[in-house]
């Protein structure tokens, strides 16, 4: 009699699972594309903010708007000092020398998310959508992705918090504090009415992270699931500055090996004394891009700021080689 040996038969199926597509990860994981607040590429930073609050709670308006924070608090570099914009508020940040389309990001806006401690992949991140205008006046959106789930709503409690940053694209806020989210002018080209060689500014709204009936969508229609709601005065968006990776008039935070210009003192209260080593043209602006002098220094310059109000302010230098940079003031 034959014995019949039965072989197993292992038989391998091949299932096509579809799964979304992803994008950058947070800071600190390999294929992150986080601008650093002490990237050697950052020439600039924005000179001016106006913002506009949002509320508390947009579905509980009575609970009033955000206060914490200032706007001056989104201008110069990146100091973990935020100004936090509420549901649905805006800040409008100017630049002093244009940003230009360059190699890759051209610029990087930076919130204040913190890691998931229990996992390096996730953060607690609130959202903002970014978008520029040549003239001030047109502004034009980034195109945003997120597909982040929306059958349950991320709650703004602790541990309850936290999202992928692989599902995020063309967001502020996507990375953690001291991280920016890069923006590359490039995917706006050919935009009628924005000249990306020429952007003077970049309006930050902010997204209402709902996913009811006061939900923001991306630019595929889909809902941005962020923590709401966030009812409290440090609510929505907390931005706390715009760096600038290409210049339209390309120049360097430190435009010389020493300063031509000295401010005392500062902060200052009645007379500002400015001394250069050379001829300086300058410019004062406010925090909302206002020049309020022009001037010519030649060693020596006193001016008056008795009647400014007490804010931040801005000096804008040109020395005679066409080198400029920008420093700030405070009025006591």
């Amino acid at each position: 009699m034959t014995r019949l040996t039965i072989i197993p038969i292992v038989i391998s199926c091949c299932f096509s699972v579809v799964a979304p597509a992803q994008y950058a990860p947070q800071a600190g994981i390999a294929g992150s594309n986080a601008i650093s607040a002490t990237d050697p590429a950052i020439v600039g930073w924005a000179t001016s903010c106006r913002v506009q609050r949002g509320y508390q709670d947009i579905a509980q308006k009575s609970l009033g708007y955000v206060s914490s924070g200032d706007s001056s608090l989104a201008v110069g570099s990146v100091d973990n000092f935020v100004v936090s914009l509420g549901d649905s508020g805006v800040a409008t940040l100017y630049f002093a020398n244009p940003v230009s389309d360059g190699p890759g990001a051209d610029f990087a806006v930076f919130e204040n998310g913190f890691l998931n401690p229990a996992y390096a992949e996730e953060a607690f991140l609130e959202l903002a959508f970014v978008e520029v205008s040549s003239d001030g006046i047109h502004f034009f959106r980034f195109p945003s992705t997120s597909l982040t789930q929306t059958t349950q709503q991320i709650s703004s409690v602790m541990g309850q918090n936290y999202m992928n940053a692989r599902l995020l694209h063309n967001l502020a806020g996507k990375y953690v504090s001291n991280y920016g989210t890069p923006f590359d002018l490039q995917e706006l080209a050919n935009t009628p009415g924005l000249d990306i060689s020429h952007i003077t500014h970049v309006r930050v709204v902010d997204v209402v992270g709902s996913v009811l009936e006061y939900a923001s969508f991306d630019a595929s229609g889909n809902k941005i699931n962020d923590p709401y709601p966030t009812s409290f005065p440090t609510g929505g968006f907390d931005l706390d500055a715009v760096a600038v990776l290409h210049q339209a008039y390309p120049t360097s935070l430190s435009p010389i090996s020493e300063p031509t210009a000295k401010i005392f003192p500062n902060p200052a209260q009645d007379q500002l004394k400015i001394t250069t080593q050379a001829v300086v043209s300058l410019s004062v602006m406010n925090v909302e891009g206002q020049i309020l002098l022009r001037s010519n220094c030649d060693g020596a310059l006193e001016i008056d700021i008795s009647g400014w109000k007490p804010a931040v302010y801005f000096i804008r230098f040109t020395d005679e080689n066409g080198k400029a940079w920008t420093e700030r003031i405070i009025k006591l």
